[in-house]
């Protein structure tokens, strides 16, 4: 016997978080292309501007993640905002205050998306299971 069921009814699963390996390789990628793009629409010289642009990167990166990329997805951020922003470009320098400043607000950004994304995930769940 077949029985007729519409789709979309029922309980449906949490989403699952994208591989870490693909979320780093999205940083990657992503990194590059932003630190590009602002290099080429606003020059050279802006590293405020490319940390709030690499922070909004990796908030989106963070919420389709696991909080395990997190600490990756920060670091590769960092690496392209030290290495091709400030002077001299291509190498990478360490200042302690600036770039642990830096490397925390990636951090705080990744972690942020992760958790909304999780919290949002969980709170649609929870609404269809109860409805």
């Amino acid at each position: 016997m077949v029985e007729w069921v519409a789709l979309g009814t029922g309980p449906q699963p949490v989403p699952q978080p994208v591989a870490t390996p693909l979320v780093w390789t999205g940083a990657f990628g992503g990194a590059l292309a932003v630190v590009v793009l602002l290099h080429t629409v606003a020059g050279p010289g802006h590293p405020g501007l490319a940390l709030a642009a690499l922070s909004l990167l990796a908030a989106g990166l963070g919420g389709c993640a696991r909080f395990t990329a997190a600490p990756g997805t920060a670091l590769l951020c960092w690496l392209f905002l030290n290495g091709l922003t400030i002077p001299p470009a291509g190498a990478l320098t360490w200042t302690g205050s600036r770039d642990t400043l830096w490397l925390g607000c990636l951090l705080a950004a990744t972690v942020a998306g992760t958790t909304a994304a999780r919290l949002t995930h969980a709170r649609a769940a929870y609404r269809r299971l109860t409805a």
